[in-house]
């Protein structure tokens, strides 16, 4: 069994890694130096070499071969998008089940990466006929789906455009979805306040999505309603795109309250 004088060098490595890492948490385009890293940390040189070999290793952290910048690496900004996922899904499984309770029928959690939309939670409700339109983990170009598209249509009109772009060969997958199309269902959307996709992808299946935002009014996530056409047309829909607003509105509150995403992962949002 480990002593607690085993473990004290162990502790400290990872405190002097994490000192390493919030001294590159800050930096612009440029990097750091070496000699900027160990005045900013307090470490020796040496040291902070050792630190920053150790860091590059696994992932962590990338010297630019030109300047000899030291920078944040594609693990690190990876699991912190990994972790900012997470925490917007565990805010956001309460609404998840309370919106599943209330109208009985399929409700996901979206987010968007890059240029796609990433399905991170879903519940059922207990209507029997169940609508499995996504599974967790699944991916589809950003505007393709309910959620999808209620996260790409607030976006900046630059990126939307962008985006849609450069997903035009992807979206050749979805037919009611090609670029033309899906400029029409954006400015819908925008209109609207919500997303309403009408058999657009699974013919008899309806949905609609809402968007959540973060402290800048940033799309970062949204939640959406999957049901037999019949259970989301006229009057009902207006009942769910309700519940869902009212959702939406609770967790954006609370992310703009706590702002949890680091500044590591913002880049990967775009």
């Amino acid at each position: 069994m480990d002593s607690d004088e085993d473990k004290a060098p162990a502790v400290q490595s990872i405190a002097r890694a994490a000192a390493v890492l919030r001294a590159l948490e800050s930096t612009g385009a440029d990097g750091r130096a070496l000699t900027e890293i160990a005045r900013i940390t307090g470490f020796g040189k040496a040291t902070t070499h050792r630190l920053l070999q150790a860091l590059s290793e696994v992932g962590f952290v990338y010297q630019d071969l030109a300047t000899r910048q030291y920078r944040l690496g594609a693990v690190l900004r990876l699991l912190g998008r990994r972790a900012y996922e997470q925490d917007i899904a565990s805010i956001s499984k309460p609404s998840l089940l309370r919106l599943a309770a209330a109208s009985g029928d399929t409700v996901y959690l979206s987010v968007p990466e890059g240029g796609t939309s990433v399905c991170v939670d879903r519940e059922l409700g207990a209507f029997p006929i169940r609508t499995l339109s996504l599974d967790v983990g699944q991916r589809r170009p950003l505007g393709v789906g309910s959620g999808s598209l209620a996260i790409l249509a607030f976006m900046p009109p630059d990126e939307i455009a962008t985006i849609i772009a450069r997903n035009e060969q992807w979206l050749a997958a979805f037919p009611a979805f090609a670029p033309e199309a899906l400029h029409k269902l954006v400015r819908q959307t925008q209109s609207q306040g919500f997303s309403y996709i009408d058999g657009l992808i699974i013919p008899g299946i309806n949905a609609i999505g809402a968007p959540v935002f973060d402290a800048a009014r940033r799309p970062v996530a949204a939640l959406s309603i999957t049901a037999i056409a019949e259970r989301v047309r006229g009057d009902r829909t207006l009942q769910l795109v309700n519940l869902l607003h009212e959702e939406v509105r609770q967790i954006s509150t609370q992310l703009a309250a706590g702002d949890p995403s680091p500044s590591t992962t913002r880049a990967l949002s775009g």
